[in-house]
């Protein structure tokens, strides 16, 4: 990282506004350092929102996993799979895009684990603060309202997430002022990798590149 940071021109060190990232330390260090050593880079460091919402929501299905062990053992064996089949599908979408029958079974299923509730609960309000249209210090003022009420509460699948959110506050609360993620490279990374698979590879980077140009533009070109 710290290599390809030194390969921006110099004339373009303006105009940088923001590096948006993953979680991961070495990325991160890289990028403090580079802005640290030039003074003309005025950017903030991004935390990308789906890979925070990666974070939160793996902490969340490890429940979701201890949850449905202890159902198991103390339900009758018609209950439980009239209460958890397919409910891992239903919990892994956002409540607001269910329908009034998954709504109704996820209450059944809450009925006998109040703790998957709550914890369920938490992680749509989080991903809810995540959706809003906030300034910087409100939104950061909200994901520290929500710590606070998570360590508050008896759900503790979140204790990993919570430390994370503490170590990297400012950079996940920088979502909130331009709102930037990684969505549009995570993309380009996959179509380069499905196009790769589908020419059984490309031994030339200019050849990878007029097959990608191809796909997002030249068909609009060619055929418009």
């Amino acid at each position: 990282m710290s290599e390809f940071l030194l390969t921006i021109p110099k004339r373009l060190h303006p105009t940088i506004h923001t590096f948006c990232s993953d979680m991961w330390d070495g990325y991160l260090s890289a990028i403090a350092n580079f802005i640290a050593a030039h003074p003309e880079v005025k950017a903030k460091i991004v935390i990308d929102r789906f890979h925070v919402a990666k974070n939160y929501r793996e902490d969340f299905d490890t429940l979701r996993k201890q949850e449905m062990r202890r159902l198991r053992q103390e339900l009758p064996e018609a209950t439980y799979k009239e209460v958890t089949q397919g409910m891992h599908w239903l919990l892994r979408h956002n409540h607001a895009n269910l329908n009034g029958d998954d709504k109704v079974r996820l209450r059944s299923l809450f009925h006998h684990s109040p703790l998957l509730h709550q914890a369920y609960t938490l992680r749509e309000e989080l991903t809810a603060i995540f959706n809003m249209n906030l300034e910087l210090n409100e939104g950061r003022r909200r994901l520290e309202k929500w710590a606070a009420k998570v360590a508050s509460s008896t759900v503790t699948c979140f204790d990993k997430f919570l430390k994370t959110l503490q170590n990297h506050l400012a950079e996940i609360a920088n979502y909130f002022d331009t709102r930037a993620n990684s969505g549009f490279v995570e993309g380009i990374n996959n179509k380069l990798k499905t196009i790769t698979r589908r020419s059984y590879g490309l031994k030339r980077v200019d050849s990878l590149f007029r097959r990608l140009w191809l796909d997002l533009r030249g068909y609009e070109r060619l055929f418009a």
